[in-house]
């Protein structure tokens, strides 16, 4: 009776409550000070990428591109998690509307499929680059990066679509209060009480058929590239080709370390784990956008060039 009870309320269900990190209440105006931070780097770091990468014909090559691809993803990830992040810790929890909590979870991990296909075209760019440099300029043509970056956004929402439509449909029974302040599929599962097999089923095949599948290849590019250094003579000339991937590998560890320690974590520590799994959750999903500018435009010559020009002739003309 309990259970008819519950599911007949879940039909009515229309708002969830998203919580911060439970115990650390005390210190959220500290946290809320360091998410501000982040978010601040993050959106300012980015427009300045894509704006200096789009206005500077000099950086108009393909490898660029891929950075400003990443740097939009990024924006995109940022813009979706700020509203109830910055919320949340504003006022310790917040109501959501299920059918806005389904909005930002297709966005959340649209935008993170995004940044694994981006990750991966990078790799591929940089294989190429190192391994067949002859057949580059044919292979890496301003064309062929638009289509890769119209199949990486089409891949992503196909991919990641079916998740919150299979969400509406089902029956929530549970308690009503996410583990986070922004929505996330493993959250959502656990206040439904139909069953969700297919749900998970999909949800698996999704991962792996994406960040899996994109993981595996940027390891064999780079077991490939390995190879390929190990060859040259020089050590000037292997120094020089590491110092060009060492960017992309930082990116790349920024990206998929903290989602290996959570699923670590979840695996073989559960439910006594969450004052560890829950902040690497927000390192996962703040952390990348706010360093990957950083990374590529301090860290990368030309663009680290074209940024102070920029601000030089900037504060030339306001004097």
């Amino acid at each position: 009776m309990n259970c008819s009870n519950n599911i007949t309320e879940s039909s009515n269900l229309r708002t969830v409550v998203l919580l911060g990190i439970p115990g650390l209440e005390d210190v959220y105006p500290w946290i809320l000070g360091i998410f501000c931070l982040l978010y601040i780097l993050a959106l300012i770091g980015n427009c300045i990428l894509i704006i200096i990468i789009k206005t500077d014909a000099s950086l108009q090559i393909p490898m660029y591109d891929f950075v400003s691809m990443l740097a939009i993803t990024d924006l995109g990830l940022s813009l979706a998690t700020i509203p109830t992040v910055l919320g949340v810790f504003s006022i310790q929890s917040l109501k959501l509307p299920v059918p806005l909590c389904l909005f930002q979870m297709f966005f959340i991990h649209s935008f993170s499929v995004m940044g694994s296909s981006i990750l991966l075209a990078m790799a591929y760019d940089r294989f190429v680059a190192i391994c067949n440099p002859l057949r580059y300029p044919s292979l890496l043509t301003r064309h062929f990066v638009r289509r890769l970056g119209k199949l990486t956004v089409l891949r992503s929402f196909a991919v990641v679509l079916p998740i919150p439509i299979m969400v509406q449909s089902s029956l929530f029974c549970n308690s009503t209060v996410m583990s986070h302040a922004f929505c996330l599929h493993p959250d959502i599962m656990r206040l439904l009480c139909s069953n969700s097999n297919t749900n998970n089923l999909y949800s698996i095949f999704a991962v792996i058929f994406t960040m899996g599948l994109d993981a595996f290849l940027i390891v064999l590019s780079y077991a490939l590239i390995l190879r390929a250094v190990c060859q040259l003579s020089l050590v000037a000339a292997r120094w020089r080709v590491f110092q060009t991937c060492v960017r992309h590998i930082s990116a790349v560890l920024l990206f998929y370390s903290p989602m290996i320690i959570l699923s670590m974590i979840h695996r073989f520590a559960g439910r006594k784990s969450t004052l560890v799994h829950i902040p690497m959750a927000y390192l996962h999903f703040l952390l990348p956008p706010a360093l990957n500018p950083i990374v590529y435009g301090i860290k990368t010559k030309r663009i680290y060039q074209s940024i102070t020009y920029s601000l030089k002739r900037f504060a030339k003309n306001n004097v």
